[in-house]
């Protein structure tokens, strides 16, 4: 097999291995991989902002706008008005989206950080120059996208 054939072969075990954790989390906590993520970061102080939430997450305002909407709509998150400044909203996890994170399976991606972080230094940049060319050979160096491993489109409709 060339190195063509097995340069496809691993990327195709990544979306794959990327796919099936997609589907284990929506059958165990009924979410995507990105909703997860948004619920975990506002659980860390028990609430957050949107702009908070794009700026570590590294996706656009609009992206986080259809993602509180839907996870409003679930009732995991509530909106409220910030005390300290009336033209912010704060977001805040409910009891139900603090029993969301604890039932959902490990995270594909905090396995993959938990491993990548015990790499050596050169290992880890090399990893990631190759990642971020295949990134680009793919024509998707510009797409946004948060470091959170997940399929599918995002929708924007909210």
């Amino acid at each position: 097999m060339d190195r063509t054939d097995v340069s496809l072969i691993a990327l195709r075990r990544i979306l794959r291995a990327t796919e099936k954790y997609s589907r284990d989390l929506a059958r165990a906590a009924g979410l995507s991989a990105v909703q997860l993520r948004v619920l975990q970061i506002v659980s860390e102080k028990g609430h957050a902002t949107p702009t908070e939430l794009s700026s570590r997450m590294r996706v656009t305002q609009a992206t986080i706008s259809a993602l509180i909407k839907k996870l409003e709509a679930k009732g995991l998150l509530t909106r409220r008005r910030s005390e300290t400044d009336r033209r912010q909203t704060r977001l805040e996890i409910t009891a139900q989206g603090q029993e969301k994170i604890l039932n959902a399976p490990d995270a594909l991606q905090q396995r993959y950080v938990k491993q990548f972080e015990a790499l050596e230094d050169w290992e880890q940049a090399m990893i990631v120059a190759a990642l971020e060319r295949v990134s680009a050979m793919l024509d998707a160096a510009e797409m946004d996208a948060s470091p959170v491993l997940a399929v599918g489109d995002i929708d924007r409709s909210g």
